[in-house]
């Protein structure tokens, strides 16, 4: 577009063949041969006509020189050639017939060697703070002290131990009022389907029990994150990723939580930390005086959940970005327990940034950033197409994990600067258990953000029996045959009540089945016997049956199953989110079921369904050993049936 401007430039004035004295053909060619790679004859063209040649194409060739000189290293990637374009414009300035050219020559160059002023902007620069509601935890631990005239900030390890600690405790148990007023306008959409009322009444539920603070809201705990925002006048004793991990080691080891770590001790043996550490910590430094803090706890359905995808400018139109959208959320499926909070960040310095601005845009940190962006490169929302991807995933049909109109609650878009020849693009979720809290440490004490500690309000005068069709119990005490039999009869999306035994294994539960199978010593005779939950507790509280026991999401089990089935097992799967083809085709082929439960209410299955849990094989695993279960009145559905049915068809990507 340079050359083009140029040459129309050259074409209305007149320079192109009168004032301009033309060198021997020969140099001219001999020049753009050096830099073929970048320039092309073909590319000299004004106003649409043919390319030039002859006399014509030999002042082409001197213009763009002189034009082009100060960015010459664009084109040519040889000292020595740059030194002789430096040499062959001094000679075209010599042989300039008239005074006219060689002053709009100096006044072209003057303006390509124009400096644009410094200008510091961060990338992700709020235009406002939050409201947040907040609650002190303690005034102890901080105090302030002058240094060359400025208040400093004393903030002791105790303050910062004591932040992270609760922090974790909150959001393993609690909700943010926003996420639970959006579960309940669930109920009352005449647009939701009767399958997005009954997650999102079960989901209301299963907030009521957690928040009693003894079962987490989900058996997966997470990974926990820490990003600390340390101002300049904040004066530390130092450690402070120390001090951070030791709170929420503390809240780990005394509270009902899973340890869900796993520390490799060479390439392929791995073992559990057995505290959930490591946790994640990130401190930046700021300009302020208070040491500010996001806290997160990422369970591995949702983390996995995260794509980045590397695109061009291509993809910057709205046909092509909407569709882009249309396909990948689709890939997210309902294995991350949606509702979800829906992520979509175009753009970014690097790949991790990207990958950094959706966590943080999924937790809605992010939603003061401004709405329009600037020519020095600052991140902003594009509340638009929000909410045309929202409207797109409201027609998908996914629902709530087993079909309708909720298969998000809100989407958030951040669009950030780009290299030019990179673009980009990251999708992540918050998923149902909606994990994160920002605290802060001032000179009048310790913060957090207060959770909202009495989720029951939010939950309607409704009964279950209001929300769908008939619900089919079943006894999974009587003989696999029969069990076979009976779901033969149903389609699938077919409630189910199920009550009886289960047995459950995860991972690598499953990897030490395999052994024994590919030893040629066959399956237990109890995985032949009883359908099989992908799940893996948390710890018991006292005085329970079971700690929070939700699903675990089955896709990774999916390598697994035809040859299990092939040997009587496995025949009846309980857990979470779609599978891949190669169980739909197992379960044609063996006459096996996948049975989908609900994503995300763990501690209302604990507290109302199970009955009794007894580790069956491989105590050593801990929450990965082969577990025994009794339970009553087991919400689940037909997800894939006997007959080559899937119920996630219609939105898997070819």
């Amino acid at each position: 577009m340079q050359i083009q401007r140029i040459l129309t430039e050259m074409h209305n004035d007149d320079l192109r063949d009168k004032n301009m004295m033309g060198l021997p053909h020969q140099s001219a060619i001999t020049l753009l041969r050096k830099f073929q790679s970048g320039l092309k004859r073909e590319h000299f063209t004004v106003s649409g006509d043919s390319a030039i040649s002859g006399h014509g194409w030999n002042h082409t060739c001197a213009y763009f020189c002189v034009q082009e000189h100060v960015h010459v290293s664009t084109y040519m990637y040889d000292q020595v050639l740059i030194r002789q374009m430096m040499g062959f414009r001094g000679r075209l300035l010599q042989c300039a017939c008239r005074s006219g050219f060689q002053q709009f020559v100096r006044g072209k160059a003057s303006q390509a060697a124009a400096v644009k002023p410094f200008v510091y902007q961060d990338m992700l620069q709020f235009e406002n703070q939050p409201d947040i509601n907040w609650k002190k935890l303690t005034g102890d631990y901080v105090s302030t002290f002058e240094v060359k005239g400025k208040k400093m900030l004393h903030v002791q390890p105790e303050a910062l131990t004591l932040i992270a600690e609760q922090a974790m405790v909150d959001i393993a148990h609690l909700l943010r009022p926003g996420h639970l007023k959006q579960l309940a306008s669930i109920l009352t959409d005449p647009e939701a389907s009767n399958n997005d009322k009954f997650v999102a009444l079960e989901l209301l539920k299963n907030a009521s029990i957690a928040a009693d603070m003894v079962l987490p809201g989900c058996q997966d705990t997470g990974t926990a994150i820490c990003m600390g925002k340390k101002g300049q006048y904040v004066w530390t004793e130092g450690g402070d990723g120390e001090a951070l991990s030791k709170g929420v080691y503390n809240t780990y080891i005394n509270r009902n939580l899973r340890y869900s770590q796993v520390a490799p001790l060479d390439m392929y043996q791995e073992i559990n930390t057995g505290t959930n550490l490591p946790a994640q910590i990130e401190i930046y430094a700021t300009d302020s005086s208070q040491y500010d803090f996001l806290f997160l706890a990422k369970g591995g359905g949702s983390a996995n959940k995260t794509f980045l995808y590397q695109q061009t400018k291509a993809l910057l139109n709205p046909e092509k970005l909407l569709s882009f959208v249309n396909e990948k959320v689709k890939t997210l499926g309902t294995a991350a327990c949606p509702p979800y909070h829906l992520a979509l960040v175009i753009g970014g310095t690097s790949a991790e940034y990207n990958l950094k601005t959706v966590k943080l845009a999924s937790t809605k940190y992010l939603d003061t950033l401004p709405t329009t962006g600037n020519e020095h490169g600052r991140g902003f929302r594009d509340l638009e197409l929000e909410q045309e991807i929202h409207t797109l995933t409201q027609r998908l049909g996914i629902g709530a994990q087993f079909g309708g109109k909720y298969f998000c609650h809100d989407v958030r878009v951040i669009r950030l600067p780009r290299h030019g020849a990179s673009c980009p693009v990251g999708l992540g979720v918050s998923c149902s258990a909606d994990r994160q809290i920002v605290g802060k440490i001032t000179e009048e004490g310790v913060f957090l953000e207060q959770l909202e500690t009495n989720p029951s309000k939010y939950l309607p005068l409704i009964e279950e029996k209001d929300l769908s069709e008939t619900v089919i119990e079943v006894n999974m005490n009587q003989p696999m045959t029969e069990m076979l039999s009976q779901l033969n009869q149903f389609p699938i999306r077919t409630r189910l009540s199920l009550s009886g035994t289960l047995i459950v294994a995860r991972d690598i539960a499953h990897a030490k089945l395999k052994e024994r199978l590919d030893s040629g010593n066959g399956l237990p005779q109890y995985i032949k016997d009883h359908p099989v939950y992908y799940a893996g507790p948390a710890k018991t509280p006292e005085g329970y049956a079971s700690g929070s026991f939700g699903p675990t999401t089955a896709g990774r089990m999916d390598s697994y199953v035809d040859q299990f089935q092939a040997a009587g097992g496995s025949m009846i799967m309980l857990a979470k989110g779609n599978r891949s083809r190669e169980v739909t085709k197992a379960c044609k082929k063996h006459g096996g079921f996948y049975l989908g439960s609900i994503g995300g209410p763990a501690a209302i299955l604990a507290e109302n369904c199970i009955k009794s849990v007894e580790v069956m094989e491989y105590p050593e695993l801990g929450m990965e050993a082969i577990w025994k279960v009794e339970v009553t009145n087991f919400p689940a559905f037909i997800v894939v049936d006997n007959k080559g049915n899937d119920f996630f068809k219609e939105w898997q990507v070819e």
